[in-house]
């Protein structure tokens, strides 16, 4: 069997008939037209499979990023019915703090709130406290509508699940003021100017574009660390982390404590302040 762009186009059909989510199925069909070009018209077989694995290795590329590719192929090697050529994932032992260079901090956040307000990026600027203010993904924006701004609550509906997203009164007024400058009557107060819904990948250039007149190093700033961010500081205030993980739609705690993860400076105050060193 050879792996063709109409096979592809299927699977990724296929994925979006399951609702996955439309970021997820970008990200596989990128993947899969990778590894289309490197294996160059070659068979597709499981020795392959393991090939482009080492590939991707060789390449350095980081263990989650390594995984995300291989879970694309796994996944069209099932729809092709070829399961048998699946390959194993890496195994990855959770880190026990996070990597400095990628943690926002609430004066980073600040700063970038700031700058978009200073250089006229309103809409980014109530994207960005959106997200942080209410803990969702990215790709669940679209939801924020003016109609949920004027109730206080969003229903959010993704990868299968529904759940009650609670709009601070705050944001809620500054949404619908937004909106009516805007003249946005109904419907998604984020929108292009041809009307259609903001995408992943300009909410992220956007925020890139930021980091030089904030001050803020680009490898912190992506739209899933605001994310972060609304679940570090909801726990150190509240310390309740079964609600936390209603809160961010996590089917489990587990998930959650991945997001509470402390800096290796942090971790190590805390080594420190146990005093075992006399």
């Amino acid at each position: 069997m050879y792996i063709t762009e109409e096979q592809i186009c299927g699977y990724g059909a296929w994925l979006r008939q399951e609702e996955r989510a439309a970021s997820t199925v970008e990200k596989y069909l990128h993947d899969l037209r990778r590894f289309a070009v490197w294996l160059a018209g070659r068979e597709l077989t499981r020795e392959a499979a393991v090939a482009w694995k080492a590939q991707l290795l060789r390449e350095e590329k980081a263990p989650a990023t390594v995984n995300a590719a291989l879970s694309a192929l796994n996944g069209l090697l099932t729809f092709l019915g070829r399961g048998e050529c699946r390959v194993r994932f890496l195994k990855v032992q959770r880190s026990a703090f996070r990597d400095e260079r990628r943690e926002l901090t609430r004066r980073e956040y600040d700063r970038l709130i700031q700058t978009a307000e200073r250089q006229g990026k309103e809409r980014l600027a109530l994207v960005m406290e959106t997200i942080c203010a209410c803990g969702i993904r990215v790709s669940e924006t679209g939801y924020i509508t003016v109609e949920a701004a004027m109730r206080g609550e969003a229903q959010v509906r993704l990868k299968g699940k529904s759940r009650t997203v609670l709009l601070p009164g705050k944001l809620c007024r500054k949404l619908l003021k937004y909106a009516r400058r805007r003249g946005i009557a109904r419907g998604p107060v984020f929108r292009t100017r041809q009307a259609t819904a903001l995408s992943r990948k300009q909410i992220w250039a956007e925020m890139k574009a930021l980091c030089p007149a904030a001050g803020v190093e680009r490898s912190k700033v992506f739209p899933h660390n605001l994310r972060h961010l609304f679940a570090t500081v909801y726990y150190r205030t509240y310390r309740d982390l079964v609600k936390l993980a209603d809160i961010l739609g996590h089917s489990s705690v587990n998930t959650t404590r991945i997001y509470l993860v402390t800096t290796g400076k942090e971790h190590q105050r805390q080594l420190e302040g146990l005093h075992l060193v006399s």
